[in-house]
């Protein structure tokens, strides 16, 4: 039996096929299952999907296909992703206003990689230099990315939660008095994902460094967009390497870097910390290994498209495509503003914020724009709407904002449903009742078992 006789199409991989099919079978059957994938490239989804033009994209799918059979898992084999690799860090380093003599860093998968990259790094230097930590912290804004709590899960370093004060960002007095003997790094967003507020940055690097330990900088989402939007005139708080005590950062390539997915950065003020980032294996009898990163295979592909994306663009490509994505975002601000039951949350310096409202349930405004065909993402505390501003937004702005109109004059008031829980990245909420942990891993386990 072949797999084109598998059906319905759904069940074609249930089983191991016997023959396969012709390339253009694969390629109309890659064109179905993406039917009903959201249509991003008209605008209709605000998250997860970065692009900045056709012939961007073009270019750094073409470096991708040009290198995604090498992998840099051996670097003397494949030297041209060595060098690529340095170039982009040492690109992202004086971005951010690193000393080329003295920083370093390397590429990862991902932000969440990064993360927990800098944790195992200040943990290890940790034990070389703190042997008496028996039981490590870590300093973490409630507002800061679950990538941390995963790195201390992994790790055995103990997040201690800091508040965020009205503005959304994290409180420095709380977040000095959160810190004891065994605290070996405090955490930052720039900006936090949830209400795209970037924290104090200046004046947790100034509590951390009075304490001994370091500060790093989730800079994700905002490693590109916050430099360059300062550069366009916008206000934009200090961050980066500019500010004494921030010791390490993450930026994502894949995100306003506008790389490939699978593409990010982790980036210290001392390359000496990054040393503790790296694993040795030397008993193994397939050689002696040195790691590096989490992964071990490296793809090529990803290293390629993220150098190419900023060779290609340069400090004149970035900054003519954050015009048009800071542009669209004042446009947003001002229509938000003139519908009289909605604002945006906190003072986000850039294109990543949220939309709340104390008169009506937005849950409910979230329902209605999908019914208009826009992929809307939830979040609680309070209930809002998350909204990530990218190029592919430009021509649907005025539309978006009718129909978000629309929307909030339609909704029910604040609090007429149960509102449920919010799921990240996930169109959809969980019923109020749930044991919400229980159902998160209930759904991801009948996401493949079903």
């Amino acid at each position: 039996m072949s797999l084109a006789e598998f059906e319905p199409p759904e069940q074609q991989v249930a089983h191991f096929p016997a023959e396969g099919l012709s390339g253009e079978e694969v390629r109309e059957r890659l064109r179905a299952h993406r039917a009903a994938d959201v249509d991003w490239r008209s605008g209709r989804i605000w998250s997860l999907v970065y692009s900045a033009g056709p012939e961007h994209d073009d270019v750094v799918h073409d470096a991708y296909r040009e290198f995604a059979a090498e992998n840099l898992l051996g670097p003397t084999a494949f030297p041209s992703l060595a060098t690529m690799e340095k170039q982009v860090v040492w690109m992202l380093l004086d971005l951010l206003g690193a000393d080329p003599r003295t920083s370093g860093g390397t590429m990862t998968s991902g932000g969440t990689e990064s993360m927990i990259l800098a944790v195992k790094a200040y943990r290890d230097r940790a034990r070389a230099e703190r042997p008496e930590i028996t039981d490590p912290e870590m300093v973490v804004p409630v507002t800061a990315h679950p990538a941390f709590l995963k790195a201390g899960e992994l790790l055995g370093v103990r997040p201690v939660p800091v508040p965020v004060d009205h503005t959304f960002r994290a409180d420095p007095s709380a977040f000095a008095a959160a810190i004891s003997e065994s605290t070996i790094l405090g955490c930052a967003s720039a900006p936090c994902f949830p209400y795209g507020v970037v924290d104090p940055i200046e004046d947790l690097g100034a509590i951390a460094a009075s304490y001994g330990i370091g500060l790093h900088v989730d800079a994700t989402i905002g490693g590109f967009v916050l430099p360059f939007a300062r550069e366009l005139g916008y206000e934009v708080p200090a961050f980066d390497f500019g500010v004494p005590g921030v010791t390490s950062i993450s930026a994502d390539m894949h995100k306003y870097g506008y790389g490939p997915k699978g593409s990010s950065t982790v980036l210290y003020r001392d390359r000496e910390l990054r040393r503790y980032q790296f694993s040795a294996y030397t008993s193994w009898p397939g050689g002696i290994l040195g790691s590096p990163t989490i992964l071990g295979t490296r793809p090529g592909g990803a290293i390629a498209g993220a150098w190419a994306a900023i060779v290609y663009e340069g400090k004149a490509g970035y900054r003519a495509i954050f015009t048009e994505v800071m542009k669209a975002t004042d446009r947003l601000h001002e229509g938000i503003r003139a519908i009289p039951e909605l604002y945006v949350l906190g003072d986000p310096p850039v294109s990543v914020f949220a939309i709340a409202s104390e008169q009506v349930d937005m849950m409910a405004v979230a329902d209605r724009l999908e019914s208009r065909g826009w992929w809307i993402d939830r979040q609680r505390d309070p209930d809002s709407i998350h909204l990530i501003v990218n190029p592919t937004h430009v021509p649907v702005v005025d539309e978006f904002l009718r129909d978000l109109g629309w929307a909030a004059g339609g909704a029910p008031p604040a609090g007429s449903t149960d509102g449920g829980a919010a799921l990240y990245g996930v169109s959809a909420r969980l019923d109020a009742s749930t044991d919400v942990e229980a159902a998160v891993l209930d759904q991801l386990e009948s996401r493949y078992d079903s």
